[in-house]
């Protein structure tokens, strides 16, 4: 008997590496609404649109960090109320709700990685939409709601560091990158494919509702991840130079460590994410990245 999932957002950057994922798998019909089609902010929408499900992936959000900082209210709305709204016709239908989420609800000032029940404080108005709607699925979902928190996403469909790297190293001599901000740089396919194993063991009542980080293993800078590419794409890591952050002021503050622990996999029976090292390794054999590094090396 197949399952029904909705994916939310399934036209960005990890939406649709979550449908690819799921439509490969056996007996799982995929409903795959992009923005132009399931508005999140409409409640009656998102009811609609939930009837019937079994499994709910959220992959829609306000990501424009920036942009955040100048449109608050508006971030907030989609990411907080628009979330409260997916939370609540999941409850009234008996849906599961995997929802995605952020590093930036934590401060950033931590030393050592930030468990999954740690505090959060976020610095930003992107932040503090994102926590809005990690409470809202806490409150309406406690026991079907999962909050999976990511960051430093790269990947084929959309713009992202990765691609804006190898990008620039087609046209400049040497690439200045910030040294002083520490994250995991995730592989959306991979996370992709975390999610889709989660959602079954949660099906499968292996998996309980809750907290978890769906980033890569270890850990860099962006001044790390900017050398690694160029290593691996076969490009001097030497043309990548060192910088702070104080070189490219943002209207946001970005968090200096988003650096998250990865606890709660355990009770899954599922392993964390690999590496951020392996996982741009395989990420750069796959032809969009592949393109673009012999693009740079031309």
């Amino acid at each position: 008997m197949s399952t029904s999932w909705l994916v939310t957002g399934a036209e960005g950057l990890l939406g649709r590496e979550v449908v690819a994922e799921l439509a490969a798998g056996p007996d799982v019909v995929v409903t795959a609404p992009g923005r132009d089609r399931l508005d999140i902010t409409d409640p009656a929408a998102v009811r609609a649109a939930v009837a019937g499900h079994r499994v709910v992936v959220n992959c829609a959000a306000w990501t424009d960090v920036d942009g955040a900082e100048r449109s608050e209210a508006e971030a907030t709305a989609v990411n907080g109320t628009g979330v409260r709204h997916l939370a609540r016709a999941c409850a009234d239908s008996g849906a599961l709700l995997l929802h995605l989420s952020t590093d930036y609800v934590f401060p950033g000032d931590a030393r050592r990685p930030y468990p999954e029940d740690a505090p959060t404080g976020p610095v930003n108005a992107y932040g503090r939409s994102k926590r809005a709607g990690e409470q809202a699925v806490a409150e309406l979902l406690p026991e079907t709601g999962y909050i999976v928190r990511t960051a430093w996403l790269y990947g084929a469909h959309g713009r992202n560091f990765v691609s804006t790297v190898l990008e620039l190293a087609a046209r400049r001599p040497v690439l200045d990158v910030v040294a002083d901000q520490h994250g995991q740089p995730t592989w959306s396919r991979a996370l992709a494919r975390q999610l889709a194993a989660l959602g079954r063991a949660a099906l499968a009542g292996r998996a309980p509702a809750g907290i978890y980080h769906g980033t890569a293993a270890g850990h860099t800078t962006w001044y790390g991840l900017a050398r690694e590419t160029f290593r691996l794409s076969g490009l001097d890591p030497e043309r990548v130079r060192p910088v702070g952050s104080d070189k490219f002021p943002c209207p946001a503050v970005r968090p200096a460590f988003g650096v998250l622990g990865h606890g709660t996999w355990a009770r899954t029976g599922l392993a964390p994410l690999p590496r951020w090292d392996d996982q741009l390794t395989a990420a750069l054999a796959t032809p969009p990245f592949a393109a673009l590094a012999a693009a740079a090396r031309s």
